[in-house]
């Protein structure tokens, strides 16, 4: 089958960025439109007021707006699953990202290769304002790259396709557990893996993920390392098969966050000795991702994207 016959859905999850959408939403409708008639958008939105109906309502073409009020980022995304059921393959992209010129043919293109459970792409990050110089000399926004047609074994829904088949066929869900703190992407493929799901990179497939400026900041790295070291914790004990493999993993894991918490400290120290705003920044990074498997393990959740009970203003 060529891609231009594939049932194919785009979906962005959004909640309460009506400045990101604006932009992203028209991008994904050019993409769509260039790969063939059976290519629609679908914006999920998870705004308890449902903030961006009228705007995409508003937007025509293949664009198709559900709400999905159940708070947290996995609900969005299986709520996307569920819009999806009919298509041969779903993609999600963030809000908050460009794609480049091409980038959903190229997904396709590689799928229709061997017809994987997943296509994953690449994200390189801009930035609203520059990073701290803490920041930039830890270099915590560069994220990996590799040839296309590599396997992997983990990946975000910041750039995925996935076969809807597949998914169905491997009995395939976002925990709702890990909705408020993050991670159910994590899960979702480290699941898929581990059922025989194989997943293949696309480099040519990039999108751009815009940094805003309460993110390139001390604060938040260390906070979303902290976090990225709760969830990998809680997922890699998750997804192990026996109550035996679940022991083990504890067990690497409380060794890995330990050497990571001394390591990463003793690194921060070694900068501030010598001055070196990279050592610094590495180190505390590291540290901060090792107490967040440690915590991790006594069953503590970052709740990264908890939300404000208060109803909105207006």
């Amino acid at each position: 089958m060529a891609p231009q016959d594939l049932r194919v859905t785009v979906a962005v999850l959004t909640y309460r960025r009506p400045a990101d959408l604006a932009v992203a939403l028209p991008m994904l409708v050019e993409q769509a439109l260039a790969v063939g008639r059976l290519a629609q958008v679908l914006v999920v939105d998870n705004d308890p007021d449902a903030g961006a109906r009228s705007f995409v309502e508003a937007h025509g073409g293949p664009v198709r707006y559900v709400h999905e009020p159940r708070p947290g980022i996995a609900a969005g995304r299986n709520r996307a699953l569920d819009e999806a059921a009919s298509s041969d393959v779903v993609v999600f992209v963030d809000d908050d990202e460009r794609p480049c010129a091409g980038w959903l043919r190229l997904l396709l293109e590689q799928y229709v290769v061997d017809r994987p459970l997943a296509v994953v792409g690449p994200v390189v990050s801009t930035y609203d304002v520059p990073p701290d110089a803490w920041v930039a000399a830890g270099r915590f926004f560069d994220r990996r790259r590799l040839p296309t047609g590599t396997e992997v074994t983990l990946a975000a829904t910041n750039n995925l396709l996935l076969d809807v088949e597949l998914v169905r066929a491997l009995e395939l869900r976002f925990d709702e557990r890990f909705g408020i703190s993050g991670g159910s992407d994590s899960l979702f493929t480290r699941q898929a893996a581990a059922r025989g799901g194989r997943m293949v990179w696309c480099d040519e497939a990039l999108v751009t993920d815009v940094v805003p400026a309460s993110r390139v900041t001390r604060r938040w790295v260390l906070r979303r390392a902290f976090r990225a070291g709760n969830t990998w914790s809680r997922t890699v004990v998750d997804v192990a098969p026996s109550a035996g493999a679940r022991t083990r993993a504890r067990a690497r894991l409380a060794a890995l966050g330990a050497v990571r918490t001394v390591g990463g400290a003793a690194r921060y120290v070694l900068g501030v000795a010598t001055r070196s705003l990279t050592h610094q920044a590495r180190g505390a990074r590291t540290a901060a991702r090792g107490a967040g498997v440690l915590a991790g393990l006594t069953g503590a959740v970052y709740a990264e994207y908890r939300r404000d009970p208060r109803p909105r203003a207006g």
